[in-house]
Protein backbone atom coordinates (compact mmCIF):
# COMPACT_ATOMS: atom_id res chain seq x y z
CA UNK A 1 0.00 0.00 0.00
CA UNK A 2 2.77 2.51 1.13
CA UNK A 3 4.41 1.78 -2.51
CA UNK A 4 1.37 2.24 -4.40
CA UNK A 5 1.06 5.75 -2.80
CA UNK A 6 4.25 6.49 -3.81
CA UNK A 7 4.12 5.50 -6.48
CA UNK A 8 0.37 7.55 -7.07
CA UNK A 9 1.93 10.59 -5.74
CA UNK A 10 5.20 10.35 -8.06
CA UNK A 11 2.57 10.52 -10.78
CA UNK A 12 0.78 12.85 -9.44
CA UNK A 13 3.73 14.99 -9.31
CA UNK A 14 4.54 14.65 -13.04
CA UNK A 15 0.80 15.49 -14.21
CA UNK A 16 1.18 18.33 -12.07
CA UNK A 17 4.55 19.54 -13.35
CA UNK A 18 3.02 19.17 -17.29
CA UNK A 19 1.13 22.25 -17.29
CA UNK A 20 3.84 24.27 -15.02
CA UNK A 21 6.77 22.99 -18.27
CA UNK A 22 4.58 24.23 -20.68
CA UNK A 23 3.77 27.31 -18.99
CA UNK A 24 7.56 28.01 -18.54
CA UNK A 25 8.18 27.27 -22.43
CA UNK A 26 5.09 29.22 -24.25
CA UNK A 27 6.33 32.47 -21.27
CA UNK A 28 9.64 31.67 -22.91
CA UNK A 29 8.90 31.50 -26.62
CA UNK A 30 5.99 34.25 -26.10
CA UNK A 31 6.99 37.44 -28.32
CA UNK A 32 10.86 36.20 -28.93
CA UNK A 33 12.73 36.44 -32.12
CA UNK A 34 13.71 33.06 -33.46
CA UNK A 35 17.11 32.61 -35.66
CA UNK A 36 16.86 29.89 -38.15
CA UNK A 37 20.34 29.57 -39.44
CA UNK A 38 20.93 28.01 -42.52
CA UNK A 39 24.24 26.44 -43.98
CA UNK A 40 23.77 27.37 -47.10
CA UNK A 41 23.87 30.20 -49.34
CA UNK A 42 20.48 31.82 -50.12
CA UNK A 43 18.28 30.37 -53.51
CA UNK A 44 19.20 26.52 -52.92
CA UNK A 45 16.94 24.27 -51.94
CA UNK A 46 18.11 24.30 -48.20
CA UNK A 47 17.12 27.66 -48.18
CA UNK A 48 13.65 27.24 -50.25
CA UNK A 49 12.58 24.70 -47.73
CA UNK A 50 14.06 26.59 -44.56
CA UNK A 51 11.82 29.14 -45.59
CA UNK A 52 8.73 27.41 -46.19
CA UNK A 53 9.53 25.60 -42.20
CA UNK A 54 9.84 29.35 -41.23
CA UNK A 55 6.70 30.80 -42.51
CA UNK A 56 4.41 27.93 -40.78
CA UNK A 57 6.87 26.35 -37.77
CA UNK A 58 5.83 29.23 -35.39
CA UNK A 59 1.87 28.46 -35.02
CA UNK A 60 3.61 24.89 -33.41
CA UNK A 61 5.56 26.11 -31.38
CA UNK A 62 4.13 27.43 -27.76
CA UNK A 63 3.88 31.22 -28.02
CA UNK A 64 4.21 31.80 -31.41
CA UNK A 65 8.01 33.68 -31.63
CA UNK A 66 8.60 35.01 -35.20
CA UNK A 67 11.21 33.17 -36.88
CA UNK A 68 13.84 34.83 -38.92
CA UNK A 69 15.98 32.90 -41.67
CA UNK A 70 19.89 33.64 -41.45
CA UNK A 71 21.63 32.45 -44.29
CA UNK A 72 25.46 31.09 -43.07
CA UNK A 73 27.51 30.14 -45.75
CA UNK A 74 30.77 28.83 -46.11
CA UNK A 75 33.17 25.86 -45.98
CA UNK A 76 30.47 23.94 -46.98
CA UNK A 77 28.72 24.57 -44.18
CA UNK A 78 31.21 24.06 -41.38
CA UNK A 79 31.04 27.67 -40.58
CA UNK A 80 26.78 27.83 -39.90
CA UNK A 81 27.22 24.55 -37.62
CA UNK A 82 30.60 25.41 -35.62
CA UNK A 83 28.36 28.32 -35.05
CA UNK A 84 25.07 26.49 -33.49
CA UNK A 85 27.51 23.98 -31.47
CA UNK A 86 30.54 26.80 -30.19
CA UNK A 87 28.88 30.05 -30.32
CA UNK A 88 25.07 30.22 -30.67
CA UNK A 89 22.66 30.53 -27.37
CA UNK A 90 21.49 27.23 -26.15
CA UNK A 91 18.15 28.45 -24.51
CA UNK A 92 15.95 27.19 -28.02
CA UNK A 93 16.04 30.30 -29.49
CA UNK A 94 18.54 29.64 -32.21
CA UNK A 95 18.51 26.17 -34.28
CA UNK A 96 19.80 25.44 -37.45
CA UNK A 97 19.11 23.72 -40.45
CA UNK A 98 22.13 21.56 -41.67
CA UNK A 99 23.80 20.64 -44.92
CA UNK A 100 23.34 16.82 -44.51
CA UNK A 101 26.91 15.63 -45.10
CA UNK A 102 28.01 18.06 -41.96
CA UNK A 103 27.10 15.34 -39.23
CA UNK A 104 30.27 13.21 -40.46
CA UNK A 105 32.94 15.31 -41.13
CA UNK A 106 34.86 14.91 -37.86
CA UNK A 107 34.51 11.31 -38.70
CA UNK A 108 36.13 12.03 -42.01
CA UNK A 109 38.92 13.33 -39.82
CA UNK A 110 38.09 17.25 -40.99
CA UNK A 111 39.77 19.77 -38.78
CA UNK A 112 37.64 22.37 -39.64
CA UNK A 113 34.72 20.61 -38.23
CA UNK A 114 34.62 21.75 -34.16
CA UNK A 115 32.07 19.51 -32.97
CA UNK A 116 30.58 16.34 -31.73
CA UNK A 117 27.54 15.39 -34.09
CA UNK A 118 25.97 13.33 -31.31
CA UNK A 119 25.64 16.19 -29.13
CA UNK A 120 23.54 18.14 -30.67
CA UNK A 121 19.57 18.20 -30.55
CA UNK A 122 18.42 16.67 -33.42
CA UNK A 123 14.78 17.85 -34.14
CA UNK A 124 13.70 16.03 -37.29
CA UNK A 125 13.26 16.08 -41.30
CA UNK A 126 10.77 16.54 -43.89
CA UNK A 127 12.39 13.57 -46.07
CA UNK A 128 15.21 11.39 -47.20
CA UNK A 129 17.27 12.42 -50.69
CA UNK A 130 18.03 10.98 -54.00
CA UNK A 131 21.40 12.47 -55.32
CA UNK A 132 21.49 13.13 -58.97
CA UNK A 133 24.08 13.92 -61.07
CA UNK A 134 22.89 16.66 -63.94
CA UNK A 135 24.79 17.35 -66.79
CA UNK A 136 24.68 20.19 -69.46
CA UNK A 137 23.06 19.39 -72.39
CA UNK A 138 25.68 19.79 -74.19
CA UNK A 139 28.51 18.32 -72.49
CA UNK A 140 29.79 15.49 -74.42
CA UNK A 141 28.50 12.49 -72.59
CA UNK A 142 24.96 10.76 -72.28
CA UNK A 143 25.70 7.74 -69.70
CA UNK A 144 27.39 7.46 -67.00
CA UNK A 145 29.69 4.60 -68.76
CA UNK A 146 30.99 7.77 -70.94
CA UNK A 147 32.34 9.03 -68.33
CA UNK A 148 34.79 6.29 -67.44
CA UNK A 149 36.66 7.70 -70.81
CA UNK A 150 35.48 11.34 -70.78
CA UNK A 151 36.48 13.66 -68.13
CA UNK A 152 34.00 16.55 -67.04
CA UNK A 153 34.28 19.45 -64.69
CA UNK A 154 31.98 19.47 -61.74
CA UNK A 155 31.00 22.95 -59.61
CA UNK A 156 31.24 23.14 -55.83
CA UNK A 157 31.07 25.05 -53.13
CA UNK A 158 34.28 23.79 -51.39
CA UNK A 159 36.38 20.15 -51.54
CA UNK A 160 34.37 19.31 -47.88
CA UNK A 161 31.01 20.41 -48.88
CA UNK A 162 28.51 17.72 -50.02
CA UNK A 163 28.77 18.07 -53.93
CA UNK A 164 32.75 17.94 -53.35
CA UNK A 165 31.89 14.57 -51.46
CA UNK A 166 29.85 13.08 -53.48
CA UNK A 167 31.62 13.43 -56.66
CA UNK A 168 34.55 11.51 -55.08
CA UNK A 169 31.96 9.16 -53.98
CA UNK A 170 31.14 8.42 -57.74
CA UNK A 171 34.75 9.01 -58.78
CA UNK A 172 35.71 6.63 -56.18
CA UNK A 173 32.26 3.89 -56.49
CA UNK A 174 31.94 3.89 -60.03
CA UNK A 175 35.02 5.10 -61.46
CA UNK A 176 33.60 8.06 -63.23
CA UNK A 177 36.16 11.07 -64.23
CA UNK A 178 34.94 13.96 -62.25
CA UNK A 179 37.49 17.00 -61.54
CA UNK A 180 36.34 19.16 -59.51
CA UNK A 181 35.99 23.04 -59.36
CA UNK A 182 35.68 24.97 -55.97
CA UNK A 183 34.75 28.25 -55.11
CA UNK A 184 31.17 28.48 -55.76
CA UNK A 185 28.50 29.84 -52.84
CA UNK A 186 26.07 27.47 -53.28
CA UNK A 187 24.21 25.16 -55.44
CA UNK A 188 22.67 28.63 -57.24
CA UNK A 189 25.64 29.66 -58.34
CA UNK A 190 26.86 26.86 -59.96
CA UNK A 191 23.45 26.34 -61.75
CA UNK A 192 24.49 29.99 -63.05
CA UNK A 193 27.88 28.78 -64.12
CA UNK A 194 26.54 25.79 -65.75
CA UNK A 195 24.24 27.94 -67.75
CA UNK A 196 27.24 29.83 -68.67
CA UNK A 197 29.56 27.03 -69.54
CA UNK A 198 32.02 27.72 -66.94
CA UNK A 199 31.32 23.56 -66.01
CA UNK A 200 29.81 21.18 -67.01
CA UNK A 201 27.74 18.99 -63.78
CA UNK A 202 26.50 19.13 -60.75
CA UNK A 203 25.38 16.30 -57.89
CA UNK A 204 22.64 17.97 -56.47
CA UNK A 205 18.99 16.40 -55.00
CA UNK A 206 16.12 15.58 -57.07
CA UNK A 207 13.94 17.80 -54.56
CA UNK A 208 16.85 20.28 -55.26
CA UNK A 209 16.06 20.41 -58.89
CA UNK A 210 12.53 19.91 -58.68
CA UNK A 211 12.24 23.09 -56.33
CA UNK A 212 14.57 25.70 -58.04
CA UNK A 213 14.98 24.42 -61.89
CA UNK A 214 11.62 22.38 -62.51
CA UNK A 215 12.00 24.16 -66.14
CA UNK A 216 15.64 22.53 -66.80
CA UNK A 217 13.28 18.80 -66.08
CA UNK A 218 10.33 19.98 -67.94
CA UNK A 219 12.30 21.68 -70.86
CA UNK A 220 15.27 18.89 -70.60
CA UNK A 221 18.27 21.04 -70.40
CA UNK A 222 20.26 18.75 -68.56
CA UNK A 223 21.21 15.29 -68.54
CA UNK A 224 20.66 13.12 -65.71
CA UNK A 225 23.17 10.42 -65.66
CA UNK A 226 23.23 8.80 -61.79
CA UNK A 227 20.86 8.89 -59.00
CA UNK A 228 22.38 7.81 -55.52
CA UNK A 229 21.20 7.36 -51.97
CA UNK A 230 19.12 5.33 -49.93
CA UNK A 231 16.41 4.69 -52.32
CA UNK A 232 15.71 4.64 -55.71
CA UNK A 233 13.30 8.44 -56.66
CA UNK A 234 10.18 6.72 -58.02
CA UNK A 235 10.42 10.35 -60.66
CA UNK A 236 13.95 8.50 -62.06
CA UNK A 237 12.93 5.81 -63.75
CA UNK A 238 14.68 5.77 -66.66
CA UNK A 239 18.40 7.11 -64.59
CA UNK A 240 20.64 4.48 -63.23
CA UNK A 241 20.79 3.88 -59.65
CA UNK A 242 24.34 3.68 -58.42
CA UNK A 243 24.49 0.36 -56.29
CA UNK A 244 22.65 -1.18 -58.73
CA UNK A 245 26.30 -0.50 -61.33
CA UNK A 246 28.90 -2.05 -58.28
CA UNK A 247 29.58 -5.49 -57.51
CA UNK A 248 32.31 -5.26 -54.97
CA UNK A 249 30.77 -6.10 -51.59
CA UNK A 250 32.89 -3.51 -50.70
CA UNK A 251 32.15 -0.35 -52.77
CA UNK A 252 28.13 -1.87 -52.26
CA UNK A 253 29.00 -1.19 -48.50
CA UNK A 254 30.23 2.43 -49.05
CA UNK A 255 27.86 3.08 -51.24
CA UNK A 256 24.61 2.16 -47.88
CA UNK A 257 27.63 3.98 -45.54
CA UNK A 258 27.86 7.07 -47.53
CA UNK A 259 23.96 7.18 -47.96
CA UNK A 260 23.57 8.23 -44.89
CA UNK A 261 23.65 11.86 -45.43
CA UNK A 262 20.73 11.48 -47.65
CA UNK A 263 18.96 9.15 -45.55
CA UNK A 264 19.12 11.98 -43.25
CA UNK A 265 17.26 14.49 -45.71
CA UNK A 266 17.82 18.21 -44.55
CA UNK A 267 18.43 17.62 -40.73
CA UNK A 268 17.24 20.32 -38.42
CA UNK A 269 19.17 20.31 -34.99
CA UNK A 270 19.34 22.81 -32.22
CA UNK A 271 22.96 23.26 -30.22
CA UNK A 272 23.75 21.06 -27.72
CA UNK A 273 22.44 21.51 -23.49
CA UNK A 274 19.25 23.32 -24.46
CA UNK A 275 16.98 22.61 -22.08
CA UNK A 276 14.86 19.32 -22.20
CA UNK A 277 11.38 21.25 -22.28
CA UNK A 278 12.43 23.23 -25.20
CA UNK A 279 13.97 20.45 -27.21
CA UNK A 280 10.51 18.45 -26.81
CA UNK A 281 8.30 21.44 -27.68
CA UNK A 282 10.36 22.63 -31.07
CA UNK A 283 10.36 18.09 -32.26
CA UNK A 284 7.00 18.46 -31.86
CA UNK A 285 6.38 21.60 -33.65
CA UNK A 286 8.64 20.73 -36.36
CA UNK A 287 6.74 17.50 -36.29
CA UNK A 288 3.16 19.19 -36.51
CA UNK A 289 4.84 21.25 -39.25
CA UNK A 290 5.52 18.69 -41.73
CA UNK A 291 1.97 16.80 -41.31
CA UNK A 292 0.03 20.21 -41.63
CA UNK A 293 -2.08 20.42 -44.48
CA UNK A 294 -1.15 24.09 -45.40
CA UNK A 295 2.60 23.45 -45.36
CA UNK A 296 2.00 20.31 -47.23
CA UNK A 297 0.57 21.90 -49.84
CA UNK A 298 2.63 25.29 -50.53
CA UNK A 299 5.85 22.39 -50.02
CA UNK A 300 4.03 20.75 -53.11
CA UNK A 301 3.37 23.64 -54.71
CA UNK A 302 6.99 24.44 -55.01
CA UNK A 303 8.86 21.18 -55.18
CA UNK A 304 10.16 21.16 -51.78
CA UNK A 305 10.29 17.40 -50.15
CA UNK A 306 7.70 16.60 -47.61
CA UNK A 307 7.27 12.79 -48.33
CA UNK A 308 8.75 10.76 -45.78
CA UNK A 309 9.43 12.76 -42.69
CA UNK A 310 11.61 11.48 -39.80
CA UNK A 311 12.00 12.38 -36.56
CA UNK A 312 15.14 13.79 -34.41
CA UNK A 313 15.50 10.63 -32.70
CA UNK A 314 15.68 8.70 -36.39
CA UNK A 315 18.30 11.20 -37.17
CA UNK A 316 20.15 10.52 -33.95
CA UNK A 317 20.42 6.56 -34.45
CA UNK A 318 21.28 7.01 -38.04
CA UNK A 319 24.31 9.51 -37.00
CA UNK A 320 25.61 7.21 -34.30
CA UNK A 321 25.52 4.32 -36.71
CA UNK A 322 27.88 5.82 -38.85
CA UNK A 323 30.00 7.35 -35.50
CA UNK A 324 29.94 3.64 -35.27
CA UNK A 325 30.93 1.76 -38.68
CA UNK A 326 33.13 -0.92 -39.49
CA UNK A 327 36.72 0.17 -39.51
CA UNK A 328 37.28 -0.90 -43.03
CA UNK A 329 34.40 1.34 -44.09
CA UNK A 330 35.87 4.09 -42.46
CA UNK A 331 38.97 3.68 -44.13
CA UNK A 332 37.64 3.76 -47.42
CA UNK A 333 35.39 7.13 -46.50
CA UNK A 334 38.73 8.38 -45.04
CA UNK A 335 40.16 7.87 -47.94
CA UNK A 336 37.55 9.92 -50.23
CA UNK A 337 37.76 12.77 -48.33
CA UNK A 338 41.73 12.97 -48.69
CA UNK A 339 42.59 11.71 -45.27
Amino acid sequence: MIRRMVCAAGFAGVVLATPALAGEVEDFYKGKQISLVVSSASGGGYDTLSRVVAKHISRFIPGNPVIVVRNMPGAGGIVAINYLYNAAPRDGATFGQLQNTLPFEPVFGNKEAQYDSTKFNWLGSASDETGVLVVRKDAPIETWQDLLKTEITIGAPAINSTPGFNTRLLSETLGLKLRLVVGYRGQNDVFLAMDRGEVDAFPTFWSSLVSTRPDWIRDKTVKMIVQYGPRREPAMTNVPFAPDLVTDPAKQQLLRTAAAPLALGRPFALPPNVPPAHVAAMRKALAATFEDAEYRSEAERIGVPANAPATGEQLQKVIEDVWNMPDATRAQLLKINGQ
